[in-house]
């Protein structure tokens, strides 16, 4: 087998816009001959996908996937909504979820997995890439599970049996019965995807976001009395965690409760305690900054003179 040098990599490379493991894969199943290994690489459909990988892909789908007391949500993203329509993307995300279900959180592992299909994760993505011609990628993974009980589910925005705009799993521990688990459970679904809270309970929220929360009050009430003011921030604290956590938050079916109650009062209908052990919820695109779409009329009024 030849020897592959690095200096042969960054070659490759740099002929070619892919992956360092790519380009030392295509070397080796090459014997070192870097044209061979460019066609290589093009029949693989990978160089394709590299020089796509710079494009932004905000668009895409949200995949949802429970068997028993597991649950897992991922993040495939494309670049435009049409593809997200494309029968072989959804087949692509739902793949991915399969994987992640197996494997875990983890997105790195998952991409180097077994795909179900032949091939690795990201291979299949990359073939994906080059035969539909978007950039294309695997975001983020959660899991949840449960040793007794169930996980409960919902997509919202739905394009396809688990595939959607948002994704939401939670986990109920219960030895109650398994239908009235899994309704509940699709009930508090609904409602993480209604009103994104950002823990389950005060405890498990960023201690970054309450600082900077406390800091927004104490800057509002500025000028007070110290003594004052304590109590002005932990009240506002207070109203800021009902809003926030999980638990707290009043439940979008029954306003009159929170989502704590409404929990409990479920337990005379589930035949057994219920605990609420966590949840995820995934919305497309959240936090992925987007190029700003050019204003063609100011451009074109900038070039005649008249802007």
């Amino acid at each position: 087998m030849a020897t592959i040098s690095a200096a042969m990599v960054k070659d490759l490379r740099e002929k070619t816009g892919a992956g360092m493991m790519d380009c030392k894969n295509a070397l080796n199943e090459t014997s070192g001959d870097v044209e061979a290994a460019v066609d290589w690489l093009r029949k693989k459909g990978i160089t394709k996908a590299a020089k796509k990988s710079g494009r932004v892909a905000a668009e895409g789908l949200v995949a949802v996937l429970v068997e028993g007391t597991r649950g897992v949500v991922v993040e495939v993203n494309s670049e435009t909504d049409f593809v997200a329509r494309n029968a072989d993307f959804q087949a692509l995300a739902r793949d991915v979820a399969a994987v992640a279900l197996k494997n875990g959180g983890d997105v790195d592992a998952i991409l180097a997995d077994a795909a179900p299909k032949g091939g690795t994760v990201q291979e299949a993505i990359s073939n994906a890439i080059a035969t539909i011609g978007e950039n294309m990628t695997l975001r983020r993974v959660a899991t949840l599970a449960v040793g007794q009980g169930v996980i409960g589910q919902y997509v919202h925005g739905s394009a396809g049996d688990g595939l959607g705009k948002i994704g939401v799993i939670v986990a109920l521990e219960s030895t109650g019965k398994a239908e009235e688990l899994q309704a509940l459970g699709r009930q508090i679904a609904m409602h993480v995807a209604a009103t994104s809270p950002l823990g389950l309970d005060s405890s498990s929220i960023d201690p970054a976001v309450v600082e900077r929360e406390k800091a927004v009050l104490a800057d509002k009430n500025a000028g007070k009395p110290a003594h004052i003011l304590e109590k002005i921030v932990d009240s506002g604290l207070k109203s800021y965690f009902k809003e926030v956590s999980l638990l707290d938050q009043s439940y979008i079916h029954d306003g009159s409760k929170t989502v704590a109650q409404a929990v409990k009062e479920a337990e005379k209908t589930v035949g057994a305690p219920v605990a609420l052990k966590g949840f995820a919820r995934f919305a497309l695109g959240e936090g992925i900054e987007k190029p700003e779409e050019p204003d063609f009329a100011a451009e074109v009024a900038s070039m005649s003179g008249n802007a």
